[in-house]
């Protein structure tokens, strides 16, 4: 029997999905009160979209979108800043052995989905989705006959 390897990436386990939705509540939480005083953070309002844990919980990545749009690397700059006031803050609310290092990225699925949508309507592609749709266009399958089909036997 083949054993995994420590490194191969494998889905994240109950544990690590648990923890990384209540950080998720406190961060949201404390982002909704509007406590964080730093200019750039000012009267921004930040939605924590995913928060992934490392396995052994001494690191978190945090996604966030500004809400309104806006610069968003002023507010991944703010967020570092604060970075020790908010680890303080999940502290005092979660009952874990370590607060994780937070790391703050952009999510950029939103903007992903925004492009895929985009594509799926261009002309085109919905000219070819409708045809698709109808029955229009031939499955390579149903194109091609089965052995069994043939006339000349």
């Amino acid at each position: 029997m083949a054993r995994k390897s420590r490194n191969a990436k494998s889905p994240p386990g109950q544990r690590l999905l648990r923890v990384g939705e209540e950080i998720r509540h406190v961060l949201a939480a404390l982002f909704e009160r509007d406590t964080l005083r730093d200019p750039a953070l000012a009267g921004r309002r930040i939605t924590v979209t995913e928060v992934r844990p490392s396995p052994d919980l001494r690191h978190a990545r945090v996604y966030i979108v500004p809400l309104g749009g806006g610069d968003t690397e002023t507010v991944l700059e703010g967020l570092k800043r604060v970075k020790p006031y908010l680890r303080r803050q999940l502290a005092d609310r979660l009952q874990i052995r370590y607060i994780p290092d937070l790391n703050f990225a952009a999510d950029q699925s939103f903007d992903e989905a925004e492009r895929i949508a985009r594509l799926l309507h261009k002309p085109e592609v919905a000219r070819d989705l409708d045809a698709d749709q109808y029955g229009m266009v031939e499955d390579a399958e149903s194109a091609r006959p089965s052995r069994g089909d043939s006339e000349e036997e």
